[in-house]
């Protein structure tokens, strides 16, 4: 059975992931609003409403009726300049997102996690993973679809090295832990979308990689 969102509420739309599903959204005649966060401002359309800031501060700001919520935030530990830093966007700022969408409506949570999210990993990374699924499920959620893509594939505006050198020799891994491209995996988020279900849904790279075709 298909549900079909109307008015969505999207955090990480400039991500390599974020602006391809963003692109989509706006190209379904049946969405009636997407509500994008973002620090950056992006290019106008009538149904987009684009609030610019830091998202921790915008979260209490955020108005209206939501029926779906993506998640696409993400970072490096490089990036963030510390562990802790990493924690704070990784996992506290989505958390916080997510607690705001329940608040605005949603039923339906949609989260980019990673392959390997385990709370009892050895690795920092997909150990921080683990925490935010856990979290999440926490929440309650009447319908909550965990996605956990595999090494990701794409031009970002700022170059990630080691995705780069890696790219291409995640291409040849098997199943999956094969490299999945951003436009697959939004394309496998909004099908995802349009499935009404119930309880937490945890779907592999393998099978966005499908989904995503």
């Amino acid at each position: 059975m298909y549900l079909t969102p109307q008015r969505i509420l999207l955090a990480g739309a400039t991500g390599l992931t974020g602006e391809h599903l963003l692109d989509r959204l706006l190209n379904e005649p049946t969405v009636e609003c997407v509500l994008a966060p973002t620090r950056r401002p992006l290019a106008e359309h009538p149904r987009l409403e684009n609030p610019v800031g830091e998202l921790e501060a915008l979260l209490p700001q955020l108005s209206g009726d939501i029926d779906t919520a993506f998640c696409c935030l993400g970072t490096t530990i490089k990036q963030a300049g510390s562990e802790e830093a990493f924690h704070a966007i990784d996992h506290d700022l989505i958390v916080a997102f997510a607690q705001r969408a329940r608040e605005l409506g949603a039923r339906h949570l949609l989260v980019i996690s990673s392959l390997g999210a385990d709370v009892d990993s050895r690795f920092f990374y997909t150990r921080v993973k683990g925490e935010v699924e856990r979290d999440l499920i926490a929440q309650d959620w009447p319908q909550l679809t965990i996605a956990r893509p595999s090494h990701l594939l794409g031009t970002r505006i700022e170059p990630r090295l080691s995705e780069q050198l890696a790219g291409p020799l995640t291409q040849l891994l098997p199943g999956k832990y094969r490299g999945i491209d951003a436009c697959a995996l939004a394309w496998a988020l909004w099908r995802l979308a349009l499935e009404q279900g119930n309880g937490v849904r945890i779907v592999e790279s393998d099978e966005l990689r499908k989904l995503g075709q």
